[in-house]
């Protein structure tokens, strides 16, 4: 006996059975196990961290990184879906820190390395359990039994073969360059980290009075002469050592309100300098040509002795559209400065340690943080304080502008000159361009804007970092120069004759071996690997190739397919791609869906504090996974875009997809009694049911052709496109014959079970439960073959004709609410003026039905026009009271909750004589007189 189902499904409810299913079926295996191994679809996953819950992020991602695997393996493929855990970098020793108290870099080493780092390995693996409950919840499919760590021995392994195999093709150097590093922090960072945490903030900005000693060798004058140099960090001031103009500008001489003094500034920037003042007079025009060489007067007694320092310089980078047109360097903070500083041969002097503290030489201020995070102008306004004192201050003024900071611990990060090692990204940079045409990108624009103009700007990458725990650079490294780098642990352990079972930096750090060249002991450097080295080292390492399975490894790389947040462009996919083309000289994927942002429904970020967004969990638990999953596939998310997350828009899904698909399938599960045949072809004769198989194979190409494409969010819009038809258009139309044929029940059951399979990526709940109601209980959808197209069964003129006469409907029912006419009222005829071809007798008679009219006219004409017959005659009349009668009969049999075979004895004031009979069949009712219409018992 067939159970009863109720109206409104239970979805949590439901899906809640499908997992238990699933897990006792083992059919995630199974759709692994029953693809050839030789036909593989290789999907790389980016590896999260679990020392936080997911949130909205990951469950776009994981929706994406699902709905692709579910589909390739129904198209055949055999997609293995290795799920990998990040355990590396500042995020984990950020935590690591707060638990012991650590505050400064220093504490660490006081603390002691090892320690430190089993502290940080402690807490990688903090809510693994919380994930694998959320992704499984959310029906996501992953491999976590087998999963990788970054932090495993294998994975280490996988990328010292990496770094050796660049390093072996001159493409890993060490060079002294101004980058930009954290001083809490105390390391280096590479551009995409930079990147990553710009924010506007406000910063004071000074105009600098610096007295020239020698002006009088080009203009004779008795009064003081000054260059007005402009800086926003007025923190490096004491670093000073050059002032850079551009020869070719124009410079001016002029006085302002202070006797005694005279100023120089850019002509074209003049304006800027005088600020709101006017109190000036020109005294001369100067080239630029003629300042450089001129000395001046340090502005602070630091540094005074320091060779070939305090002279003005040309600086081919000064321009004339901020500042004064006169740059202040301080060669140790900055590109710009640290390249003219070693051009000019000044002594390379840094004010400012590792730590972002003035060193003990900056006696009035040693100690004091240049730019502490609680409080960033602090110190800039100290030094102000000291310019002014010194009346060497020109101007200040607060200036608005984006500063860089440090990605997870939100510190102002410095521009530092310093030592590091980098990947020579630029000599490979053209391969690199060439092979990522080769990339299919989803959304399309990606390609060549984000990505591509990052690649175009890609610099050499900072690979060296000054923490601990992180896979380490393997390089060692002797007294006399010497330097090794090694590719396995094999070739450790054979060279230093210990067995190496951790390549974490307090294990390896203590192997040593002697030098080749002067037999002394050669020593790790003290280094580690930016974590991002890590990631884009993942294909290797989760294969821990080349020491694994080599052949199988190759043969399934570059990956098909990979999916991350819009960020990753210059980060994940970024590193893939450069490390592949360095080690591989081929891509590391083929296909990328890039998604965007999730943020709360006032378009504010989510905030835990602020509670402005809906806990996954519990919205899941209220709607389903497989609702949530519908919303995220049909917003702009899934197109690189933001998404103001709504409640609403989730409820809305459920109701207007998977309640409405229920009712469908209730409808057909309620009426028929046969099994559903999947295997006869199906001839239909009625206009509806072919058409209806038109669209569903229409709609299996369009989707099929989508999901080629990596195109998820128009596969899910033509996907619910159709429930709309089926439900609001065939049903509605096809209710009483579906009672009678058993054609067209055929028709129906078939549609409903092949748009479940289209469906299954993007709604694996509630599509298994459809399965198992018409297939089996014992077997899942998921491991059924993708839908084939039937071209035999599309017939794109009679989609044309059939969607024209919807229009017409739609705005028949306009007109007649315009003339208002009930939509029960029968009427003579519609008169049709239109462009299109006429349609065939069986479309004009559907059009005559749903238009509630007794005759069609169509002619044509050059634009759609409708006219319809308003005059009622008396037999209209009384066919419309009949009808409004069984209508309002029908509303009462449901309220009275009485099933179809029983019959209702129902009192009216009044009826149509000659549709009692009519009524009383339609109505299965026994008509009397009474004074008000009602069911009596």
């Amino acid at each position: 006996m067939k159970p009863v189902l109720p109206s409104t499904p239970n979805l949590p409810q439901l899906e809640e059975e499908v997992l238990a299913f699933w897990e006792q079926d083992q059919t995630f295996r199974k759709s692994i196990e029953q693809r050839d191994a030789q036909k593989s679809y290789v999907f790389y996953d980016g590896p999260p961290f679990a020392t936080g819950m997911p949130h909205y992020g990951h469950i776009v991602a994981s929706t994406l990184k699902d709905i692709v695997p579910r589909y390739w393996t129904m198209k055949g493929y055999r997609v293995e879906r290795k799920w990998g855990w990040d355990c590396h970098g500042l995020p984990i020793e950020n935590i690591a820190e707060k638990e012991l108290g650590i505050k400064r870099k220093k504490e660490i080493e006081e603390l002691g390395v090892a320690k430190f780092n089993e502290t940080c390995r402690s807490k990688v693996l903090s809510y693994v359990d919380e994930w694998k409950k959320i992704i499984t919840r959310l029906g996501r499919w992953a491999d976590m039994e087998h999963d990788y760590k970054t932090m495993d021995l294998d994975f280490m392994e996988s990328v010292w073969w990496v770094f050796k195999q660049l390093y072996d093709q001159g493409l890993v150097y060490e060079d002294y360059r101004s980058m930009h590093i954290c001083p809490r922090c105390e390391t280096t960072l590479s551009q995409s980290e930079v990147a990553e945490g710009y924010k506007d903030v406000t910063d004071i900005s000074v105009v600098t009075e610096f007295l020239i000693l020698n002006f009088k060798t080009i203009y004779e004058t008795n009064k003081k002469v000054f260059a007005l140099a402009w800086t926003t960090t007025p923190w490096t001031l004491p670093g000073n050592f050059l002032l850079a103009i551009n020869p070719n500008m124009t410079y001016l001489l002029f006085s302002g309100s202070e006797e005694g003094k005279l100023f120089i500034a850019a002509e074209d920037r003049l304006e800027f300098a005088l600020g709101d003042s006017q109190d000036y007079q020109i005294i001369k025009k100067i080239k630029g040509s003629e300042l450089v060489s001129l000395k001046y007067e340090p502005l602070f007694p630091y540094f005074k002795a320091t060779k070939n320092a305090f002279r003005i310089v040309a600086g081919d980078f000064v321009k004339n559209e901020e500042g004064t047109g006169i740059v202040h360097i301080a060669p140790g903070f900055g590109e710009d400065d640290y390249k003219l500083g070693k051009k000019e041969a000044v002594e390379l002097i840094q004010h400012v340690g590792y730590d972002g503290r003035f060193t003990e030489a900056v006696a009035d201020f040693v100690g004091l943080e240049v730019k502490p995070k609680d409080n960033p102008q602090s110190t800039d306004i100290e030094i102000i304080k000291y310019l002014a004192h010194h009346d060497r201050l020109w101007s200040k003024k607060k200036l608005i502008h984006s500063y860089p900071h440090c990605w997870r611990c939100d510190t102002p990060l410095l521009n530092y000159a310093t030592s590091s090692w980098f990947v020579a990204v630029s000599k490979i940079k053209p391969k690199l361009l060439k092979l990522a045409q080769e990339i299919n990108w989803s959304p399309a624009h990606i390609k060549d804007g984000r990505w591509g103009n990052w690649l175009e700007d890609a610099r050499d990458w900072s690979i060296s970092r000054q923490r601990y725990w992180a896979s380490v650079m393997p390089i060692w490294k002797c007294d006399c120069g010497e330097l090794k780098v090694y590719g396995s642990v094999a070739d450790l352990e054979a060279d230093s004759g210990q067995k190496i079972t951790d390549l974490h930096k307090h294990i390896v750090d203590e192997v040593t071996m002697p030098c080749p060249k002067c037999k002394k002991t050669m020593h790790r450097i003290p280094d580690v690997l930016d974590t991002w080295f890590d990631s884009g080292s993942m294909p290797y390492g989760q294969e821990h190739y080349p020491f694994a399975d080599q052949a199988k490894f190759e043969q399934n790389f570059p990956a098909e397919f990979i999916g991350e947040g819009v960020d990753q462009t210059r980060a994940w996919f970024y590193y893939l791609h450069v490390i592949a083309g360095g080690v591989m000289d081929k891509v590391a994927y083929k296909n990328v869906i890039v998604n965007g942002i999730v943020l709360a429904e006032d378009g504010k970020k989510m905030s835990k504090r602020l509670q402005n967004y809906p806990d996954p969990v519990l919205l899941i638990d209220k709607y389903g996974s497989d609702s949530l999953r519908l919303y995220l596939t049909n917003s702009p998310v899934l197109k690189a875009e933001n998404l103001n997350f709504s409640e609403q828009g989730v409820a809305e899904l459920r109701r207007k997809v998977l309640v409405i698909w229920w009712n469908v399938f209730k409808f057909y599960y309620e009426l028929e009694t046969g099994t559903l045949d999947l295997k006869t072809a199906l001839h239909p004769t009625h206009v509806l049911d072919r058409w209806l198989l038109s669209k569903l194979n229409n709609l299996t190409k369009q989707v099929s052709q989508a999901m080629d494409a990596y195109d998820i969010v128009s596969a899910s819009r033509y996907l619910i496109d159709f429930i709309g038809d089926l439900s609001n258009w065939y049903l509605r139309l096809s209710r009483n014959r579906l009672k009678e044929e058993v054609e067209a029940r055929q028709v129906l059951g078939r549609v409903l079970y092949q748009l479940a399979q289209l469906y299954a990526p993007f709604t694996p709940f509630f599509t298994e439960v459809l399965h198992h109601y018409l297939v089996s209980e014992k077997t899942s959808i998921h491991l059924t073959l993708w839908p084939k197209i039937e071209n035999g069964l599309i017939d794109s003129n009679l989609e044309v004709e059939m969607s024209t006469v919807q229009k017409i409907v739609e705005q028949a029912h306009a007109l007649r609410q315009k003339l208002n006419l009930k939509l029960r009222q029968p009427l003579a005829k519609l008169a049709i003026y239109s462009p299109a071809t006429k349609p065939g007798d069986d479309l004009l008679l559907l059009l005559a039905q749903e238009s509630n009219v007794k005759k069609v006219l169509w002619k044509k004409a050059t634009e759609l026009k409708l006219e319809l017959d308003s005059q009622l005659t008396p037999e209209l009349q009384a066919e419309g009271e009949a009808r409004e009668l069984m209508r309002a009969i029908q509303i009462l049999r449901k309220q009275a909750n009485l099933q179809a075979s029983d019959l209702a004895k129902v009192t009216a004031p009044s009826w149509p004589a000659d549709w009692q009979k009519e009524i009383e069949e339609k109505t299965n009712s026994k008509l009397t007189l009474g004074e008000k219409l009602a069911i009596n018992s």
